[in-house]
């Protein structure tokens, strides 16, 4: 029989704290916590007589350059809201699988261009908001981050994503009044530039081991 090992004088002796929740566990609460804020926001607005949409992206105007940061949360109505649900759920937690941080600093990106873009470019006297700036980025993000870190299993994902979703990027076209393709398109183009962005480290490895070759 063996005996147990003495403690160590000066160590602690406090037991090794539990493994954190499994990434997909992580990914869930994250976008489900982030769309849950999108309601409480929504409800505020409705108390308030919908006085939060004035804070969208107004094209070309100072007041209007707040909207980059505060158009993605704030919606049209209920209406708008639920629509943009399901994509922000599945979407979102694909994005965020692959890490928190990762996750939302692919977010940070598709936010600030497709704002600025929609800011530089959105027709004058016109207010965008909607947190579909977000979907088309994470859309084209997934899609395209295998591409540029020619990942199997992100190349795998981008084609299930293209296939589901796919359909969804023909809203990048000027398309029926009242809906922001601006949104749309510079969403699109700030998931291309985040994944880009964020292959960064992957490139660098891989010009590491073609030059060690």
């Amino acid at each position: 029989m063996t005996r147990p090992p003495l403690p160590v004088p000066g160590s602690s002796n406090v037991p090794a704290p539990s493994a954190s929740r499994p990434q997909w566990q992580q990914a869930a609460i994250a976008i489900s916590a982030f769309v849950v804020g999108l309601y409480v926001l929504e409800f505020v607005d409705m108390i308030l007589g919908n006085r939060l949409d004035g804070g969208g992206v107004e094209p070309r105007t100072l007041d209007g350059l707040w909207g980059v940061a505060f158009a993605p949360v704030l919606h049209y109505g209920w209406g708008h809201l639920v629509a943009n649900t399901i994509p922000l759920l599945v979407l979102g937690f694909f994005v965020m699988l692959s890490g928190i941080g990762r996750g939302l600093a692919a977010t940070g990106i598709i936010w600030l261009v497709g704002g600025l873009g929609v800011w530089l470019t959105g027709g004058s006297g016109t207010l965008h908001l909607g947190a579909s700036v977000l979907i088309f980025g994470w859309l084209t993000y997934l899609i395209t981050r295998g591409l540029f870190t020619r990942h199997f299993g992100q190349l795998a994902l981008g084609v299930v994503v293209l296939f589901l979703y796919g359909g969804m990027l023909w809203g990048v076209l000027p398309s029926q009044p009242g809906v922001s393709w601006e949104g749309h398109l510079f969403g699109a183009v700030g998931g291309v530039v985040a994944a880009w962005v964020l292959a960064s480290d992957v490139r660098a490895a891989r010009a590491a081991k073609q030059v060690t070759q």
